[in-house]
């Protein structure tokens, strides 16, 4: 019987869920234009171990959203889930983003593609099968109206995306999942339970959050 701690905070969805042996039990989460993951994210995580009725030391194991996704967000989930495996010396487990992501589409056919915004008309982006297995890796692309046009298989877009894309991925075989928006820590579950059952961890010490591209510092704009 293993309590595990899901932390998802790569986009505007501040998400925590405790699971055991991959079930989840309770999920608390919210999407704010601000960002309020600072401010938010230790007082789920706090109230979400009381509802369950365990505590810290209960915990078998912290799973993280790896990225990509936004900088901040990314740092502060990361520095909250380190700061808990070295204090309760458990494993840290990385999870991808879009892979939790495109585990929200449900769908028993075609291809699901995950996409996160990366402003104007680029996103981060992976493709998966309906079963969950990776089909291509994550990457940063521009999206143009001959993305993805060399597959003939129906195509699920899940993400923050789905209404700037929809200008010119219009092809037939095309589908937009609305419903499915920010990743969250329930689809992390069952995707981290097969990670600690495999001893697949990362180093808390070293462990860095994927940004896929470097951070950009822009000035402010001059009032």
């Amino acid at each position: 019987m293993e309590y595990i701690l899901n932390i998802e905070t790569a986009t505007k969805n501040c998400s925590v869920a405790i699971a055991k042996d991959g079930q989840v039990l309770i999920c608390k989460e919210i999407a704010e234009e601000g960002y309020s993951h600072a401010e938010r994210l230790h007082v789920f995580i706090e109230e979400s171990l009381q509802a369950v009725g365990i505590t810290y030391n209960d915990l078998a194991a912290v799973a993280i959203s790896q990225g990509p996704g936004s900088y901040t967000g990314l740092r502060i989930g990361v520095s909250a889930a380190k700061g808990l495996c070295y204090a309760l010396s458990i494993p840290l487990i990385a999870v991808d983003t879009l892979a939790s992501l495109a585990a929200q589409a449900n769908v028993n056919d075609g291809i699901v593609i995950p996409m996160i915004d990366a402003r104007r008309m680029e996103v981060y982006s992976a493709i998966f099968s309906h079963d969950g297995s990776l089909q291509r890796k994550v990457e940063a692309e521009v999206i143009t109206e001959d993305s993805f046009n060399v597959i003939s298989e129906k195509i699920y877009f899940v993400g923050d995306c789905n209404e700037k894309c929809k200008t010119v991925l219009t092809k037939e075989n095309f589908t937009f999942l609305d419903t499915v928006k920010y990743p969250s820590a329930r689809e992390m579950a069952k995707l981290s339970q097969v990670k600690f059952e495999n001893n697949d961890t990362v180093d808390v010490a070293y462990f860095e959050p994927f940004y896929l591209k470097d951070f950009m510092i822009t000035a402010p704009k001059k009032q």
